[in-house]
């Protein structure tokens, strides 16, 4: 079944467990208004409350990722075209970031065309990065005279390391794929024509698991690198005392004795 929901330059379409959030403003590559922002938190907060969910997929329409905030249109309010409060409108895109980083489903980002400033982040927000071989990245901030934002400042060197995000981020440069993929900025580099495929699989894959063990593995490596290692092995004790109590962990048992591939539920 497929569902679609519209929302201001948001398409959300449903089949399945699986859930595609395309960002559509391909006039404008994406870029997302303020409002948008709004939406897009709303969406996530949702999505995570579903536990029907398996997997999202979080995309840009008509070539592009996304290139990042509206800042033609910030520019246009502070002319005085309208009026607008700078920290309620941050609020939101603060709000937006973690309703992404707190979803308990699996997120994965396919990245065709640009993706730069808030819109870079929002792809590195999600847990898997796959773009295509055309794809450019960058973190644009200081060009528009701006600082990094989207949890770009936590994400990027969790990502890449320190001193290459601090290059990314002070130098503003525009990298192509093959840099990204060599510095570790996204999971894997495909063939244009090749990605939605490719995405397909990795999704329909991630969709066959057992929900509730991969969103605690999802849990306990976001939180991992800020626990001690004693801390870390004291919530997978948790999680996996969780995981004997299910349906699912059955399931696999019985899969594996009879020789058959496991049908998990999420029970």
């Amino acid at each position: 079944m497929l569902e679609h929901l519209g929302a201001d330059g948001l398409v959300v379409e449903r089949t399945g467990g699986v859930v595609t959030v395309t960002i559509n403003r391909p006039e404008v590559m994406n870029a997302m208004t303020t409002k948008m922002f709004g939406e897009f938190g709303r969406i996530f907060r949702s999505l995570n409350a579903d536990d029907t969910v398996r997997c999202v997929v979080l995309t840009g329409a008509g070539g592009n990722f996304c290139s990042g905030a509206d800042v033609g249109g910030q520019s246009r309010r502070a002319s005085g075209v309208t009026s607008s409060n700078p920290l309620r409108n941050l609020r939101q895109i603060k709000a937006s970031a973690m309703a992404l980083h707190d979803c308990q489903h699996p997120v994965v980002a396919k990245v065709h065309g640009m993706a730069a400033g808030a819109g870079l982040n929002m792809a590195l927000g999600c847990d898997l990065v796959y773009a295509a071989d055309t794809a450019r990245f960058s973190e644009i901030f200081a060009r528009r005279g701006l600082t990094i934002d989207f949890g770009g400042s936590w994400v990027l060197p969790r990502r890449i390391g320190l001193h290459r995000a601090k290059e990314l981020a002070l130098l503003a440069e525009v990298i192509d794929a093959v840099e990204a993929d060599r510095i570790g900025l996204v999971n894997r580099v495909v063939h244009e024509a090749e990605l939605d495929a490719y995405v397909d699989d990795v999704v329909a894959r991630i969709a066959a698991g057992p929900p509730l063990a991969l969103s605690m593995s999802k849990a306990l490596l976001n939180h991992g690198v800020e626990t001690s290692m004693s801390q870390a092995l004291e919530a997978e004790a948790a999680a996996q005392a969780t995981n004997f109590g299910t349906g699912d962990t059955r399931e696999a048992g019985q899969a594996w004795i009879e020789k058959r591939p496991p049908k998990f539920t999420g029970s």
